[in-house]
């Protein structure tokens, strides 16, 4: 297979960079900013305001409208050395696997289409090929959101963009959207035998936490009759609930950690709406009437789109008659598609590995998917000559 050497020895180098999320991915954008630069490419380097992180958007081919972009994400969760059989940062290939971390999520499909760059740039395109790799999608997206904001209102941007999260090759053309959410809870700290003197900031997070669940189940009535997810409805998971430090001590403060999938826009709407009444009209009120300066105050971790299949999807044509596939599904799993599909992009999510192994010990990617998504990007440079 056309580059599958080359490939597997680019993903070795990737893994080796631990860009934890947290930790800063500046090396692993150097190397592939080199790559790419000796390939020919036009490579622009953008950092964030701390100077720790960075994203970076290349083009190969004419200076035209429109063209393909490839797309994924150069941070990768935590691994703890002691659950995995070898080094999470040192790549092992057993039995036609690559083991380690980011191996399917997603320094695969970055290495392939970083490996297949020089082909690309030896055939005369017809139209441009782009390069976007980001910063900061495990935590909330936060490289594509800022990739997204420069590229708004450039004359020259790709028409279309392919995800490449693992999918096991198969075409995704639609996902929930992922709000992250933790609200902080400021009440009056106070010794627990006069409970009437103090603001218990735990009881106001569970009177929250069941405001939540009951807006779990009203979401289910609010199911789209053609929604394709499963299940079909916006869902809300509490991740975590904090608070308190003693036995006989009213707590002063908690958080509740909590996530929200909508299938539409309006859902996201409608439970936001409902929590900010029901803090200010119900909560609040009985907070302050003991302590003025008690406080609700709810921090945004991550609004990331979904991804809405439509009939009309160029990218999903394109990528059916070069894999030869009859269909595309949708997954429940977020990714960066929902911020490119927002700039005017048609968009799909399709690349090698298995979402199942993602985020755990051990996690590989197939030999053979590798192979497949190098036939496909061999298949795309003929198409855009």
């Amino acid at each position: 297979m056309t580059g599958l050497p080359e490939t597997t020895d680019l993903l070795a180098e990737l893994i080796a960079y631990p860009t934890v999320s947290p930790d800063s991915n500046l090396d692993m954008i150097a190397c592939l900013a080199t790559r790419l630069d000796e390939a020919g490419a036009s490579v622009e380097v953008l950092h964030d305001e701390s100077g720790r992180k960075a994203n970076l958007f290349a083009r190969i081919g004419p200076e035209v409208p429109g063209g393909i972009m490839l797309s994924g994400h150069t941070d990768v969760v935590p691994a703890a050395p002691e659950d995995w059989q070898s080094d999470p940062f040192a790549m092992r290939a057993d039995d036609a696997r690559l083991y380690g971390r980011g191996a399917c999520d997603m320094k695969g499909f970055i290495a392939a289409s970083v490996a297949m760059a020089p082909l690309f740039a030896e055939r005369e395109l017809t139209k441009p090929l782009y390069f976007a790799f980001t910063h900061d999608e495990e935590v909330g997206c936060l490289g594509a959101q800022s990739l997204v904001e420069a590229l708004r209102g450039r004359d020259l941007l790709p028409d279309i963009a392919i995800v490449g999260e693992p999918t096991e090759m198969r075409i995704i053309e639609g996902h929930k959207g992922c709000c992250e959410y933790s609200t902080h809870f400021r009440g009056l700290a106070g010794h627990g035998s006069s409970p009437d003197h103090g603001v218990n900031a735990v009881e106001f997070a569970v009177r929250y936490v069941n405001r939540l669940m009951e807006l779990k189940e009203a979401l289910k009535t609010r199911a789209p009759a053609d929604s394709l997810f499963e299940p079909p409805w916006t869902t809300i998971n509490t991740g975590a609930l904090s608070g308190g430090v003693a036995h006989n001590v009213i707590p002063g403060h908690a958080q509740v950690d909590w996530e929200m999938r909508p299938v539409q826009k309006s859902d996201a709407d409608f439970v936001r709406g409902d929590l900010w009444r029901y803090c200010e009209e119900v909560l609040l009120p009985a907070m302050r009437s003991v302590s003025p300066e008690a406080t609700i105050e709810t921090e945004v971790v991550g609004e990331v789109q979904g991804l809405i299949p439509a009939s009309e999807n160029e990218a999903r044509d394109i990528i059916m008659e070069l894999t030869g596939a009859n269909g595309a599904g949708v997954v429940p799993f977020g990714t960066e598609a929902g911020l490119f599909q927002d700039l005017g992009m048609s968009v799909v999510v399709c690349g090698p590995g298995c979402i199942d192994q993602a985020h755990k010990p051990d996690e590989y990617v197939d030999l053979t998917q590798m192979g497949q998504c190098l036939g496909l990007l061999e298949r795309l440079s003929e198409k855009l000559s």
